[in-house]
């Protein structure tokens, strides 16, 4: 009987297969990532809008109720919490709870305010563009 000798190969990728993949992924990457960088500050801006449109209209059913706006020193936590003021016509609370902005700070009110002369200014700070400018403060004016 004749037995073959069988040559095993050893299993795995070779050095240029590896660094050929590696190459076409980074040039995927390179492509791909930049088209999100901006899209988590996009989503923020967004979230703010979103959270300031609900709060203004929240206050505007205070107004409706109360005959007036929060004070400045009120602030949005009469949106949450009876107003010591309150003559019996609070129906609150407006909101479930005051979230902070997307940044983790909380959102800016003012009565009245200096963009809406006969109502309330609401406004979020954006941090990424500290130095001022356009879009820097995100409000309900």
């Amino acid at each position: 009987m004749k037995t073959r000798a069988f040559k095993k190969s050893a299993g795995g990728f070779t050095l240029v297969e590896i660094m050929v993949v590696v190459i076409v992924i980074s040039i995927l990457a390179a492509t791909i990532i930049p088209k999100f960088v901006g899209t988590t500050h996009d989503a923020k801006v967004a979230t703010a809008k979103a959270n300031i449109a609900e709060l203004d209209s929240a206050l505007e059913r205070y107004n409706v109720q109360m005959d007036a706006y929060p004070s400045t020193e009120e602030g949005l936590k009469a949106l949450v919490d009876k107003p010591a003021n309150d003559d019996g016509k609070w129906r609150g609370p407006y909101v479930k709870m005051l979230r902070p902005d997307p940044w983790g700070q909380p959102y800016q009110y003012k009565y009245p305010g200096t963009h809406h002369t006969t109502g309330p200014d609401l406004w979020a700070r954006d941090p990424d563009k500290a130095n001022g400018g356009e879009g820097a403060e995100i409000g309900n004016w």
